[in-house]
């Protein structure tokens, strides 16, 4: 039987050798379902085609709203040149991010091991059974300095496969074996008694990230420069408990948020917060506008209003910025069924050209044709439109880097629903409409939360919206599954990760505490349980479920656990969080010592990398205040629902607020479903009373609204507090 042809030679005449991407659900695979490149999705199939064909995987990761994968699929992958020599030579396979976190997460970590960057788009070169062999993110079409072509690349690596194989297998056999290792560094046993957090902990974090922070335009580092949404939590949950760094805390954060809030990576005209800005000013934003930033914001800008007084941002500020927020939320992204969807693009097409951020921009005259020639010109002035665009010569986004005065504010006014009409008649951004679960669940928890603070109840129903849509379609109860996403309210693809099932137990444990209704501490307790089910191999916490054996063999084989935030907070970290809420309504000491083992992880991110850490020290914080625990009982009356109120707007970290229901027949039901109610009543008298506990141990009831709010001040300062073992 005679040899089969080199690939080169059979090229794109193997069977089965087509794009297959435009029958994929994923608004980013469909993106690229017209290039001559022969696509793939992620999968069995496509590796075992390329351990048929004996050649590599290039493995191409992006998502939707991502500029810079614009630019690679125009420059490259719509190149009928560049597709030919793919086509013969590799077995070319395209990732959502976004859908498959998994697969992103341990090509990124091999990616950033090879070339020392990483971003995306992301082009991996793997073995047939997932292993990396080489990796960069994007390519340029002609060689630049200091970055080859992509068609060099491609020449050099197909190369290095035919000459250098055994070579080329045992480099990726090795950086496999270094990632495993990496992997035991970070290990968490929830098997074990865990260590007392040591509360000076978090006053070192508040020092070392004073060192980073960028006290002028607010943040932290340089740019490149990201919302540090999660951060920002930590600092304003650590500013509410007296301490020596609280001021410190409390500075930093209203630096941040005021930074951000007065830039261009707040759209001034319609609320919602763009991914990242270019400059350190914030000033220059990366334009596409992501649900899982906006839900963070939208939570770290309430509970900014919650903390109260006149900062360097003031609480009447920060809840404008969150109410325009939340807008933006359910106006730009509320999909039918109640969901919402992933994510705004970068670009805008126009007349087939995707032009970064074009909606976005304006120019002196623009501004001028939308106002008229005095409030223009008084526009552009305040905004830092120049005859000379920021962005490209489209112009510049709306910037106007400080607080407005009083003129220049009722002028804003004025011109706002006038340049939001003007800015509608253009082009708009394009929609990812994917609906993802763990985003779903915190933008649950932001609004359920918004709505409290800024008495919004529509926010709150929005949120409970959502909340019905994950349980109708992600959760399925009877196999304690939760699918990550869904498109047109249909699940599919793999289940979810610990961060899924954390967020949308947090979002639901948010829920509950606002609207008393059982039915969503429910959900949240099935989650919980579900994922210490799902994620503990062996006493020990993992990321994911092991959905692909590909990406089992690029991580040596190992279990993985990332233990640092990235665009949202960690699962592990997210899950201690979701965990200590739980154990707070539940009384569970077993989830409260889960808890404290994830807190294990604690001492040296918070003494060297706090930035990668702010969820884990933002629950630490709340595990070192109690959290105090507020049941509510009683009839529902005024007075009922002014100490709810006030509960919820209340700046103690991670409080946990159960509130007393009743079933149709007037029996109390929420006792039953949650331990923080049992044996709580009203007043012999028949009125409301709150219970304030921690670790169930509760003080003598109060039923005026002045006693518990003294009291809750009181146990804020750390009066009557108990450490619990692991906290």
């Amino acid at each position: 039987m005679p040899a089969p042809e080199p690939a080169e030679k059979r090229g794109n005449n193997w069977p089965g050798a087509s794009n297959v991407l435009g029958v994929e659900p994923s608004a980013y695979l469909r993106q690229h379902a017209d290039n001559p490149v022969f696509w793939r999705p992620f999968g069995d199939e496509a590796f075992v085609f390329a351990a048929e064909r004996d050649v590599p995987v290039f493995l191409s990761i992006g998502y939707a709203a991502c500029h810079w994968c614009h630019v690679m699929a125009h420059e490259s992958f719509e190149d009928q040149e560049i597709a030919d020599y793919l086509n013969a030579n590799f077995v070319p396979v395209k990732v959502d991010r976004e859908e498959r976190p998994d697969v992103d997460s341990v090509y990124m970590a091999a990616t950033q091991a090879i070339s020392g960057e990483g971003g995306w788009p992301m082009s991996v070169f793997l073995t047939p059974d997932g292993l990396v062999f080489h990796a960069g993110t994007y390519f340029p079409p002609v060689p630049l300095p200091g970055r080859p072509s992509f068609r060099n690349v491609l020449e050099a690596v197909h190369e290095a496969w035919r000459e250098r194989r055994e070579a080329v297998e045992q480099n990726a056999r090795g950086l496999a074996a270094n990632m495993a290792n990496a992997q035991l560094s970070a290990a968490v046993r929830l098997d074990g008694p865990p260590e007392v957090l040591d509360a000076g902990l978090l006053s070192d974090a508040v020092g070392l990230l004073a060192r980073s922070e960028d006290p002028d335009a607010g943040g932290f580092g340089t740019a490149p420069k990201f919302p540090p949404s999660a951060v920002l939590e930590f600092l304003v949950r650590h500013a509410a408990v007296p301490s020596g760094t609280a001021d410190a805390a409390r500075d930093m954060a209203g630096r941040a948020l005021a930074g951000m809030a007065r830039s261009a990576l707040c759209d001034q005209l319609d609320g919602g917060f763009a991914r990242y800005s270019v400059t350190a000013d914030w000033s220059v934003p990366h334009f596409e506008k992501m649900l899982y930033d906006n839900a963070q914001l939208l939570r770290v800008y309430s509970h900014w209003v919650r903390l109260g007084g006149n900062f360097v941002i003031p609480p009447e500020e920060a809840a404008g910025v969150a109410s325009r927020c939340a807008d933006w939320m359910l106006d730009a992204l509320a999909l039918p069924g109640g969901a919402l969807a992933s994510s705004l693009d970068a670009d805008t097409v126009v007349e087939g050209v995707h032009h970064e951020g074009a909606a976005y921009l304006w120019t002196p005259e623009s501004l001028v044709e939308a106002l008229g020639a005095e409030d223009g010109a008084a526009v552009a002035r305040i905004m830092n439109v120049g005859p000379e665009g920021t962005v490209s010569a489209l112009g510049s986004p709306l910037h106007p880097g400080r607080s407005l005065d009083e003129a220049e504010a009722a002028l804003w006014e004025r011109a706002r629903p006038k340049l939001l009409e003007a800015r509608a008649l253009r082009e708009q951004p394009a929609r990812d409409d994917k609906v993802v679960a763990g985003w779903n669940g915190l933008a649950v928890a932001a609004l359920a939360e918004a709505g409290a603070v800024l008495d919004r109840p529509e926010l709150v129903a929005a949120a409970e919206g959502i909340a019905d849509y994950l349980e109708r379609v992600h959760w399925d109860a009877s196999s304690g599954l939760l699918t990550r996403v869904s498109h047109d309210s249909a699940a599919r693809g793999i289940g979810g990760l610990l961060e899924d099932y954390a967020f949308c137990a947090d979002g639901c444990f948010a829920l509950y505490g606002v609207t008393g209704r059982t039915r969503w501490y429910r959900l949240g307790r099935e989650l919980v349980e579900a994922a210490s089910a799902r994620f503990v191999e062996d006493g020990q916490l993992t990321d994911s479920a092991g959905e692909s054996a590909q990406v089992f063999n690029a991580q040596g084989q190992k279990a993985s656990l990332d233990p640092f935030d990235n665009a949202t907070p960690s699962g592990a970290s997210a899950f201690a969080g979701a965990l200590l809420t739980y154990s707070s309504y539940s009384g569970s000491h077993e989830h409260r010592l889960m808890a404290g083992n994830i807190l294990g992880l604690l001492p040296p991110l918070a003494t060297r990398a706090p930035r990668v850490a702010g969820w884990l020290l933002a629950t630490a914080e709340a595990a070192l205040a109690g959290p105090v625990e507020a049941a509510v009982a009683g009839p529902a009356t005024p007075q009922r629902q002014a100490l709810h109120r006030a509960l919820l707007n209340s700046p103690s970290p991670g409080l946990v607020v159960a509130l007393q229901s009743e079933d149709d027949d007037g029996s109390p039901a929420s006792a039953v479903e949650v331990p923080l109610l049992l044996h709580r009543t009203g007043a012999p008298d028949g009125s409301p009373q709150v219970y304030l506990c921690r670790g169930m141990v509760c003080e003598r009831p109060v039923g005026s609204l002045a006693d518990m709010e003294s009291r809750l001040v009181a146990m804020v300062a750390g009066e009557g507090h108990v450490t619990e073992p692991g906290v």
